[in-house]
């Protein structure tokens, strides 16, 4: 009979291969890690192998450090984007300079961390670019939100102990948000043994440039894990028009205190809405709202490629404008015929 399946979790996918953290001692000592390779689907369950999966792996060769994933243990929860499971607390890092901070993409952020029901957390970065006073405000301001929030400084060394005793808490992190705020420098800030890759912002542009590839777990501390994901600047939103005010902490807030009168009510000056317009995200609740609206009609009117009533392209889970078709330039062969046409039309002047 064969060996056992020995139980691990996955620290990092590598083209059709994923790195396995094993638990408890094995002949690679504590912790040891194999390159399995993967099915891309498993026990018919449909589940694709994530990072931060627990999975057994069987067919183990030692000497070559090489086995197979052959089991998936359900998953308490998955970030959509970046692809993480079992997540306990998500960190969304945004730059307050270089890229400056746009409140739409951190709350895109906010909202694809909020689809995991676990806490979140706002980390602002680059603080020892802005002065103490305008740093602060925004700190303030992100706590009206309902976020806990703190300002670092990887120069500076400003909030690395508050975000260290953050991440080193048991269960798996994960730092996410644009490109080029600086999510691997707080990692090497923390964990100097790490030496992950960075980069300059783009000189010309003020973007960030992508310097993490894939996800991948490290250890902080015993039992703590932190994923460092790739930087992308458009999150798509991950819920439906009908749950999103859940995705707003303090639109939430209010409506536990007041309940609108009708259960079905936008918050967007609604018949008998309690919640009002005076709170900070009121329009950028709004553009979600009708970016989600817009989807959901695009999708009740036949899927992909369909044109709805905000001018939108679906493609997979976002709207993208569409052109207009008298403003699409026309083929040459067209332009022939359009041409042949009027040469041969009778009521042409000479």
């Amino acid at each position: 009979m064969g060996a056992e399946p020995l139980p691990g979790r996955v620290v990092a996918l590598q083209a059709n291969y994923c790195l396995v953290a094993l638990d408890g001692p094995s002949e690679l000592g504590i912790g040891g890690r194999l390159l399995c390779t993967r099915r891309t689907r498993l026990d018919k369950s449909g589940l694709q192998v994530c990072v931060g999966d627990r999975v057994s792996v069987a067919s183990v060769d030692w000497r070559a450090r090489r086995g197979a994933v052959v089991g998936l243990e359900p998953r308490h929860n998955l970030l959509q984007r970046p692809a993480v499971a079992n997540v306990s607390r998500v960190v969304v890092v945004v730059a307050l300079v270089e890229p400056g901070l746009d409140p739409l993409q951190l709350t895109r952020f906010l909202i694809t961390a909020e689809a995991t029901g676990q806490p979140v957390q706002v980390v602002l970065s680059k603080a020892d670019l802005l002065p103490t006073a305008a740093v602060e405000a925004w700190c303030r301001r992100l706590e009206d939100w309902g976020y806990p929030t703190v300002a670092v400084s990887t120069r500076t060394g400003v909030g690395l102990a508050a975000l260290r005793s953050h991440l080193e808490q048991p269960g798996i992190a994960v730092l996410c948000g644009p490109s080029g705020v600086g999510k691997s420098s707080l990692l090497n800030a923390l964990a100097p043994a790490l030496e992950l890759r960075v980069a300059a912002v783009s000189g010309r542009l003020r973007r960030g440039r992508h310097t993490t590839r894939h996800v991948e777990l490290f250890a902080l501390a015993p039992e703590a894990l932190v994923a460092d994901s790739p930087g992308f600047n458009t999150p798509a939103l991950p819920c439906d028009p009908q749950t999103l005010a859940a995705a707003f902490p303090e639109l939430l807030a209010r409506l536990r205190a007041d309940p609108c009168r009708f259960a079905n009510c936008r918050h967007q000056g609604d018949p008998g809405c309690a919640v009002g317009d005076n709170w900070d995200r009121y329009v950028i609740y709004g553009r979600c709202l009708e970016e989600l609206e817009a989807l959901a009609r695009a999708r009740a009117r036949g899927g992909h490629g369909r044109q709805g009533d905000s001018g939108m392209r679906q493609r997979g889970d976002r709207l993208e404008p569409l052109l207009d078709p008298q403003l699409r330039r026309s083929s040459r062969s067209t332009r022939r015929q359009a041409l042949e046409e009027d040469l041969s039309s009778p009521d042409r002047e000479d």
